[in-house]
């Protein structure tokens, strides 16, 4: 039996738990409290930001290869993720405005609109600007990843591609009409039914991580200008009402009540 007390490999050496926490440098002089936390949240942002990307492209293979139940599977653990985005948001907002303001200028020009996992993710997940480059243009490594996202397909194109593959017409005239049989006919398509419903479930909460940033925003420095030359609050608010995935919001406006569905709900239950 091997004896674990002797291995080389310890949980400090697995995670680099040293390298990681020398990672916070603060730049207030004197160090202002406040700073550390608001460098590791949003250095834990970066490290979900991580993950969610490695998933969501995970998601595009899968339905890729019609294997929709793991595409959905992992959609939930995405969600899971952006549950705890928002969440972790309201930790800034144990800071007051005044504590904020004692380390904010050593910040610019930095700023989260520069955070380019985040740019990805937005484009992956169908919500492509190509204007966002302009202000990456300075970093070279970051710019050639936006500009590789901006060209491949997105995880709404990876789903269109999996409806054709499953007998579905994804033409711009036909959509609507198509999502609206899986759902009035979900006995027959419950697997893409489930998928539909944990991809808007993602819009959803990818939606209330950018309402709750804004008003943890609104709340820390009012209207002032982003420190990266943003407008900021107002920047943020113009970013509310964007959705990745808009037929499946449409879709609901549309649906329409079927009593024969009802019945053959009785009948299976």
């Amino acid at each position: 039996m091997a004896d674990y007390g002797d291995s080389k490999l310890n949980y400090n050496d697995y995670l680099k738990v040293p390298e990681l926490i020398r990672l916070q440098h603060l730049l207030s002089d004197p160090p202002s409290h406040d700073e550390l936390q608001f460098i590791i949240i949003h250095q834990t942002y970066e490290l979900w930001f991580k993950l969610v990307l490695f998933e969501v492209d995970s998601i595009k293979v899968a339905m890729g290869t019609r294997n929709i139940r793991y595409a959905t599977w992992l959609f939930h653990r995405v969600i899971a993720i952006a549950k705890i985005l928002y969440q972790q948001i309201h930790i800034l907002e144990t800071m007051s405005p005044l504590d904020f303001l004692r380390f904010r200028d050593n910040l610019q020009p930095a700023s989260g609109f520069q955070s380019v996992q985040f740019r990805e993710l937005e484009f992956v997940s169908n919500l492509k600007d190509p204007k966002i480059l302009e202000h990456i243009r300075s970093d070279e490594e970051s710019l050639a990843k936006l500009r590789q996202r901006l060209e491949e397909p997105t995880v709404w194109d990876a789903f269109l591609e999996l409806l054709q593959k499953e007998g579905f017409n994804t033409g711009p005239e036909s959509i609507a009409r198509e999502l609206a049989r899986i759902h009035e006919e979900n006995a027959n398509h419950y697997d893409l039914f489930l998928l539909t419903e944990a991809m808007i479930e993602y819009d959803e909460f990818f939606g209330l991580w950018r309402l709750h940033h804004i008003r943890m925003v609104e709340r820390m420095i009012g209207n002032k200008m982003g420190t990266g030359g943003s407008e900021g609050v107002r920047y943020l608010a113009g970013t509310v009402e964007k959705k990745c995935f808009p037929p499946l919001w449409d879709l609901r406006t549309h649906l329409q009540y079927q009593k024969s569905n009802i019945k053959n709900q009785n009948i299976k239950d």
